[in-house]
């Protein structure tokens, strides 16, 4: 990937097969580009265009992130704790989708502000479908806030 292009969607996924049927569920019905990540190290140096993402402008953010929690590194809470951490990236869309049904995960991902927290389904249609409508809601409904008034109450 080279410096501005468009990224709608940043997936961090470390499982190759989760990443097959997420780009397979996604792709051209939802999202025209989708970036993966293997882990959260990755996805922070993507985030906050560090690394090997330099090249980058952190204000050039993906319109939705679908991150799991189980990687290597760095664990995908910490990713989603960095995340709103930072001004720059705090009101970023960050959906969790993982096989952790954990309440201790799900407790900590809410308390870090996560948009939403989707356990995978083990079924191929249902996880291709649950895939779907994340990205469809995400994508085509929802209204993010517009890069200069993000975090203001300014309605004008």
């Amino acid at each position: 990937m080279k410096g501005n292009s468009p990224v709608e969607i940043l997936l961090v996924e470390d499982s190759p097969y989760d990443v097959k049927l997420t780009l397979r569920a996604l792709s051209k019905q939802v999202a025209n580009y989708i970036h993966v990540v293997h882990d959260g190290a990755q996805a922070l140096d993507f985030i906050f265009a560090t690394g090997a993402y330099s090249d980058r402008e952190v204000e050039n953010s993906p319109t939705l992130i679908l991150l799991d929690i189980k990687l290597p590194k760095i664990d995908g809470l910490e990713v989603l704790k960095r995340i709103r951490e930072d001004p720059r990236t705090c009101t970023q869309p960050v959906v969790l989708l993982t096989s952790s049904a954990e309440r201790r995960d799900i407790t900590t991902a809410y308390r870090y502000h996560a948009n939403s927290y989707i356990v995978k389904p083990v079924d191929f249609d249902q996880f291709a479908k649950a895939v779907r409508e994340i990205g469809l809601y995400w994508m085509v409904l929802n209204r993010p806030p517009p890069p200069d008034h993000a975090g203001t109450d300014d309605d004008g």
